[in-house]
């Protein structure tokens, strides 16, 4: 594919001898320049250095003031902003609650966008007080909105999306201004010297993305990158052996699972032994969906196609989180239970499957498939494995079957979650698909219980802390019991890094260039 150039009218790509540059090679580049596009770690990534949040995430996803100072419920629909005084956009343009209401605005119109606009914004309404006092309302109780502003990055005027990636409306408040974006190749920003926060120690920063884990450890040591992120776990002992280099990591928030369609009657890729369409699908069944769990050696799996890199999962919060069920344990291998549920249902000779699964965008993700095949192939459940890039595959998974439904019968889905709270993850993967209200938006397997439904949207407008929590809590038991999901473990996230240099790691996986600092 023609690399397509796009750069700021009068900025040289070229550094100045006094500049200090950090380069950080990625596993993933981000799919646009718009900042509200998909929620992805690669997309976020990008947007964090060049625009801000009202509210942003600290490494520990924990809220904390960005462009605004504070904020305050009004009653109990309505949410009170203090914007920060004298903050200015990269062009000279100052900040007030004009920019954050045009910004949310457009979010809504931008056609094809993901997570950001549909499911944060489409249902809030603003009111401008003052030039630095903005009011919002989801028009219910909602405890979290202050949490969802984390996730919508704010910038100087609506543009077209194309515009933003050609690189003429990147204007932000951030601590980066936008250079240039060679697709394919790399994105540079310049430190911004007006930027209202902490300056970060880099004249300029280029990401650089190199999909090969192996091309882009070999880019480490030969110096050609300061930095790379996802260690591939072969790599990690090597790494941190080395005298001349430095690793971090810290267990993410990311959990690793295996979706279902345990909707329709008919699944694409779900078969009887002679490959006909199996009819009724056996994914609706509750028995073949808690089989296919017994079925899965998780322990295997982290042990040794992550080798010892991810904590295996029970449930989809992650260790430490709000609304984590400790309760809610990994399910033991047991593939004699597996084949004793599949012959209560009239299903000892097994069925037929396909498991999609994207094969570069998470840690070891097809050889995780490949894994999980035979151990459903052993049981009866004869496995194929098709992968597809991250480029196709989402895209597939969300809309690539008959009248733009769900293209895969069962199918991997990684999740994180950038809001610093569990509760999005719910009703995103959880809750009944519902296009209008961005409910379920994220739940692909179309699994649908009216009890859990009635019970996240209850939670989701309750106030009082504690008792959403154990709310939360008591829905993960709830969807577990139903075999909703099958989780396999949550990912470690690992940096490294030539000596001289070191990095907070963060629990959304994603890297920031303000938080690599020299070691004095």
């Amino acid at each position: 594919m023609r690399k397509l150039f796009i750069a700021l009218a009068g900025a040289s790509v070229a550094c100045t001898a006094a500049a200090e540059t950090l380069t950080i090679g990625v596993s993933q580049e981000t799919s646009s320049a718009y900042p509200n596009w998909w929620v992805t770690t690669p997309n976020q990534q990008v947007a964090s250095h060049i625009y801000n949040n009202l509210v942003q995430m600290n490494h520990q996803n924990r809220p904390t003031p960005g462009l605004a100072e504070s904020w305050s419920a009004v009653d109990d629909k309505v949410w009170e902003f203090k914007l920060r005084k004298g903050v200015k956009f990269h062009d000279g343009t100052p900040f007030t609650a004009d920019q954050v209401i045009s910004t949310f605005e457009h979010a809504k119109t931008i056609e094809g966008v993901g997570a950001a606009a549909g499911a944060y914004v489409r249902d809030k309404t603003y009111k401008k007080v003052d030039d630095y006092t903005l009011q919002i309302s989801a028009g219910k109780p909602y405890p979290l909105l202050p949490n969802e502003m984390s996730v919508l990055y704010i910038y100087a005027k609506p543009a077209p999306v194309e515009d933003f990636n050609a690189g003429k409306a990147n204007v932000g408040t951030g601590p980066y201004k936008f250079v240039e974006w060679v697709q394919g190749d790399r994105f540079v920003m310049q430190r911004n010297d007006a930027y209202w926060g902490d300056k970060p120690e880099w004249d300029r920063v280029v990401f650089k993305p190199i999909k090969s884990d192996p091309t882009r450890v070999a880019a480490l040591l030969n110096g050609d990158v300061d930095m790379i992120d996802q260690v591939p776990p072969p790599d990690v002992k090597r790494l941190k052996d080395n005298a001349k280099l430095r690793v971090v990591s810290v267990a993410g928030e990311r959990i690793i699972m295996m979706m279902m369609d345990s909707n329709r009657d008919v699944s694409p890729f779900v078969l009887t032994n002679d490959g006909k369409p199996f009819f009724p699908n056996p994914l609706r069944k509750w028995e073949v969906r808690k089989a296919i769990s017994k079925a899965v050696d998780r322990n295997a799996i982290v042990e040794r196609v992550m080798e010892g890199n991810a904590v295996a999962s029970g449930q989809i919060a992650t260790i430490g989180m709000f609304g984590h069920n400790p309760d809610l344990k990994p399910e033991p291998y047991d593939p004699d239970g597996a084949r004793k549920l599949l012959a209560q249902v009239g299903l000892k000779d097994g069925f037929r499957l396909t498991a999609h699964c994207p094969n570069d965008r998470y840690i070891n993700d097809e050889k995780i498939c490949q894994a999980i095949a035979g151990m459903l192939t052993r049981v009866g459940i004869k496995t194929e494995v098709t992968t597809f890039p991250k480029a196709v595959y989402f895209s597939k998974a969300h809309q690539g079957g008959e009248r733009k439904t769900p293209g895969f019968s069962f199918f991997m889905l990684g999740f994180g979650t950038a809001t610093g709270e569990t509760m999005s993850q719910h009703w995103m993967l959880v809750h009944t698909w519902d296009f209008e209200k961005a409910w379920g938006h994220s739940n692909d397997g179309r699994f649908s219980n009216g009890r859990i439904d009635a019970y996240l949207e209850e939670a989701i407008q309750t106030l009082d802390e504690a008792k959403r929590e154990k709310m939360i809590q008591e829905i993960g038991a709830m969807y577990m019991q139903d075999q909703a999901i099958i989780p396999l473990h949550y990912q470690v996230n690992i940096w490294a890094m030539r000596n001289g240099i070191t990095y907070q790691p963060r629990l959304m996986e994603v890297t920031h260039a303000m938080g690599v600092t020299k070691v004095k």
